[in-house]
């Protein structure tokens, strides 16, 4: 195995065991590994196909329902956010989802406060942080932990604020066909499916 395929290898059980993401699970690999900080890394898509296969091998009896308990709960979310046009993305989305994953909604509003202000008018806890944004420059993403009902735990939410002018470009398909994210009836229609992935 080439030592890239490795570092997708080991950072794919980190991201499963650990749920971390793809950049900081590639770097901890490479150390893990005992690897030059000088290493070819992966790209995110050598990643992901070892954590499907990491899946397949180790979480077959587990990650299905798991995934299936936070895409009920995105859904959830979804409805009541339904205003600021949100869409699932990562792992919920992308079907690699275990417990240990958080939920990424990406919200697209008119206004950035409007979404902060519905949260408090539902009484909703949440802490405000920055992530890069689609133009280059950060954007606000609100945090908080809810509810799971199908894993009967709390699990982590983040709203990240887009402008909704960055809808237009946001469902372009990658090089598999497949989109970075999706609205309330793409997940519905992939939930629905019978091997929903």
């Amino acid at each position: 195995m080439n030592a890239t395929l490795e570092i997708a290898a080991s950072a794919a059980r980190l991201v499963v065991e650990e749920g971390l993401e793809y950049g900081p699970a590639k770097r901890r690999a490479v150390k893990q590994l005992g690897l030059n900080g000088r290493a070819e890394l992966p790209d995110n898509q050598q990643v992901e196909d070892a954590v499907v296969e990491y899946l397949a091998v180790f979480c077959a009896d587990t990650q299905p329902q798991e995934l299936a308990a936070l895409r009920e709960t995105a859904a959830l979310w979804m409805g009541r956010l339904a205003e600021f046009r949100p869409h699932l993305t990562g792992a919920v989305w992308r079907g690699t989802a275990t417990r240990l994953n958080d939920i990424h909604l990406q919200l697209y509003c008119d206004d950035s406060k409007s979404a902060e202000i519905a949260l408090l008018d539902k009484g909703v806890d949440y802490d405000v942080g920055s992530v890069p944004g689609p133009r280059g420059h950060s954007v606000d993403r609100l945090s908080m932990t809810v509810q799971c009902p199908g894993l009967q735990e709390a699990v982590g939410l983040h709203l990240t604020i887009l402008d909704a002018d960055d809808l237009r470009g946001a469902l372009k398909p990658d090089a598999k066909g497949k989109t970075e994210r999706g609205d309330l009836s793409a997940l519905q229609r992939m939930m629905a499916e019978p091997n929903p992935t």
